[in-house]
């Protein structure tokens, strides 16, 4: 398996992209610690899907926007599975709103735990990885922070930095074994993109996707491992468009 014995740290992994990107990782040999904020029971019951024995499964709970909780649960991970070697930056929130309501606060609560987040699990992660000279870096953006959001416009702001973000690391680390990418993904199906699609206007932008459908977890999961393995280790500071041709850029 192309990730035997690697350990993998999943931010936002209890549902969705999250859960999908952990199971991948599973599957292709990584032990993997889940990384949630309130669906404990989610997580928890995912960690013993892979894993009955729990040995190479663990459920964590932080919030990535706060530094004392990621320490807190990168010494569990380490102490339960060993250091991580591969982070997926997916833990996110989302919010439609127009442009002229967005308050202060709705701003610094989408950067805090859309970019900062990222940020900081990097931050403390990175120097093990340099000295291991292995490493791997995946942040998972957006489309919208490529080309803009009309009702997300602070969303988009923050997955736009997030893109930024993993090119300043690939240039930070990449010398030392660790690569750093973002992953860019369209529309995909999952229980938060529900809403947003069950309107008229939320179908005609499926009508609009030229693959003609809906992006699925597994494929998300299977570009993370792709990036994650050894065979991707020239790949870096790099964004993977996973979204059906809606955007070539």
């Amino acid at each position: 398996m192309p990730l035997e014995g690697r350990v993998a740290f999943v931010t936002g992994a209890s549902r969705g992209i999250g859960a999908g990107i952990a199971r991948a990782l599973a599957a292709a040999g990584a032990r993997v610690a889940l990384g949630y904020h309130r669906n404990r029971e989610l997580a928890e019951e995912l960690a013993h899907e892979i894993d009955p024995t729990g040995k190479s499964a663990l459920a964590v709970g932080l919030r990535v926007e706060r530094r004392d909780e990621v320490c807190a649960a990168l010494a569990r991970v380490g102490a339960a599975l060993g250091p991580v070697e591969i982070l997926v930056n997916n833990a996110a929130i989302a919010q439609e709103k127009p442009f002229a309501e967005i308050t202060d606060d709705d701003f610094d609560r989408m950067m805090a735990v859309n970019l900062r987040g990222p940020f900081v699990c990097s931050q403390e992660v990175l120097p093990g990885m340099m000295e291991r000279r292995f490493g791997r870096l995946i942040h998972l953006s957006s489309i919208g922070g490529q080309w803009g959001g009309l009702r997300q416009v602070h969303y988009a702001t923050a997955k736009a930095g997030l893109i930024g973000l993993a090119r300043s690391l690939a240039r930070v680390a990449s010398g030392s074994g660790v690569t750093s990418n973002a992953i860019a993904p369209g529309l995909v199906a999952t229980d938060m993109s529900a809403a947003e699609l069950a309107s008229e206007e939320g179908e005609q932008k499926v009508r609009a996707i030229p693959a003609g459908r809906l992006g699925r977890v597994e494929e998300v999961g299977a570009a993370v491992v792709y990036l994650a393995s050894d065979e991707a280790g020239y790949i870096t500071g790099q964004t993977l468009n996973l979204n059906g041709g809606m955007y070539f850029g």
